[in-house]
Formats: C-alpha cells, structure tokens, sequence
C-alpha cells in the first residue's frame, strides 16, 4: 500500500523520517518541528506538502508487515549519494525526543544493514546522542 504513496525520491525521504519519529509509537510536537526543519533544510518543501505526506503514512504505517521491505523499498527510491549522511538525519529524528526505544535501535540496525554501514554506525549514533545531550544540557 505505501507504494501507491512513495514514488518519487522526495516522497521516500520524507516517509523514511516520518517513520523514523513514528517508530517509538509517540510523536510529539518538537519531532513535528524537527520533521518540519529537515524538510526547509533540505529544500523538500518545495515538491511536498508536509501535512499530506503525514496523512499518506498514517493511512498505510500500521499495514507494514516487513519493515525490511518498506526500508529496501525506501532506499531503493532514494539512491542515497551521502548514505552516511541519511543515516545520521534518521538517528538525529530517532533522538528527537531524548530517548531511543528499542524499536527505533532496531530501526537504526535495519537501516545501517541495508545502507552497508558497518563500524561507522557506532561513531554516528554516538555523534549524534552526545549532540543531543549538549542542547538538552547546554554543556559540552
């Protein structure tokens, strides 16, 4: 079903941080912001409407029975030049909220599976917390 919504390269990014923020099963305000952000910064709000492409993932989120399949599919349609890159933008969406689920590891896992991430995933995801610490915190 999530094909018949994903078709461009937009799209798919766009559907890949939504289910980033949507994977701990909350989806607070600030991760709205942070979404919302992302898609000034990289210029996707120029293609897509924001509020559509939510209403599209929720109208398909809870039919993905294969998450790997979703991600594949997603990735597939994205051809990340910078897979580094991407892969940071979704731990930074997954931390939004100060807190990483085991779900959203998992997701990270798959994710840094199929983009073939290896030992650059550790250093990310640490980058990344530490990053988050500092806003939340104000300290270095």
């Amino acid at each position: 079903m999530y094909n018949d919504y994903i078709t461009t390269q937009n799209e798919a990014i766009c559907h890949l941080f939504l289910h980033c923020c949507f994977k701990d099963g909350k989806f607070s305000s600030d991760e709205v912001d942070n979404v919302s952000a992302k898609f000034v910064d990289l210029q996707i709000n120029k293609d897509l409407n924001f509020k559509e492409e939510l209403q599209h993932y929720r109208t398909y989120q809870s039919s993905i029975t294969d998450e790997d399949e979703f991600l594949k599919f997603i990735i597939k349609l994205i051809n990340p030049v910078h897979d580094l890159a991407l892969y940071s933008y979704c731990a930074e969406l997954c931390l939004s909220d100060g807190s990483l689920s085991v779900e959203e590891e998992s997701l990270l896992k798959k994710l840094a599976a199929i983009l073939v991430i290896g030992e650059e995933q550790n250093t990310i995801d640490n980058l990344v917390t530490q990053r988050k610490a500092v806003e939340m915190e104000k300290i270095f």
